[in-house]
């Protein structure tokens, strides 16, 4: 079988349950940003500083095709086939993962600079990505059903990369750049 198909070659491109749509399509946006997401969480989990957190990192990537596999799906359409899901132990493990690194980490007062480290500046990138992935889902939520714990799974997730980033350049002895807003 060949990876291409044509069947794009004007524009269009169809969602779970048939549907064609223009690959300009807001859901179509969204779920690329959530693939974009899942290409920088790869890259986030390959940092050797991420040895011990590879399988949670995986686990991420998987839950983020589950949440593409959500917005891939036409929700005027009744899927026959088990589709994936979101659940709320997913969201919990995040809040366990983010709470077993917080309580290692300072405490902060400040926002934080993203650099440091150029491994932490990949984490940095795939949490904004995030926060973008999130806002496009919000949006679409506006006007087309989309399941509420997708928007918490980004919205946790985002969090947890923040911490992240934070434990990671503590683990590589980056200085952690604290905003010292210029004021007149």
């Amino acid at each position: 079988m060949k990876i291409y198909t044509k069947t794009g070659d004007k524009g269009q491109t169809s969602l779970i349950g048939g549907t064609r749509v223009s690959k300009g399509a807001l859901r179509i946006d969204t779920y690329g940003t959530v693939d974009e997401l899942n290409s920088y969480i790869g890259l986030v989990r390959d940092q050797p500083v991420n040895e011990s957190r590879r399988e949670l990192l995986k686990e991420i990537q998987d839950r983020l095709f589950t949440v593409g596999a959500e917005l891939a799906t036409d929700p005027e359409k009744t899927i026959k086939k088990p589709m994936p899901a979101i659940v709320e132990a997913d969201i919990e493990r995040l809040e366990q993962a983010m709470d077993a690194l917080d309580a290692e980490l300072p405490e902060l007062r400040k926002f934080v600079l993203p650099g440091g480290h150029q491994a932490v500046s990949f984490c940095h990138l795939a949490r904004t990505v995030c926060r973008r992935a999130e806002r496009l889902v919000i949006t679409l939520s506006e006007t087309e059903p989309v399941d509420p714990l997708v928007i918490q799974y980004l919205n946790r997730l985002s969090d947890y990369l923040f911490v992240l980033s934070r434990k990671m350049a503590q683990e590589l002895g980056a200085e952690e750049v604290t905003w010292e807003p210029r004021t007149l």
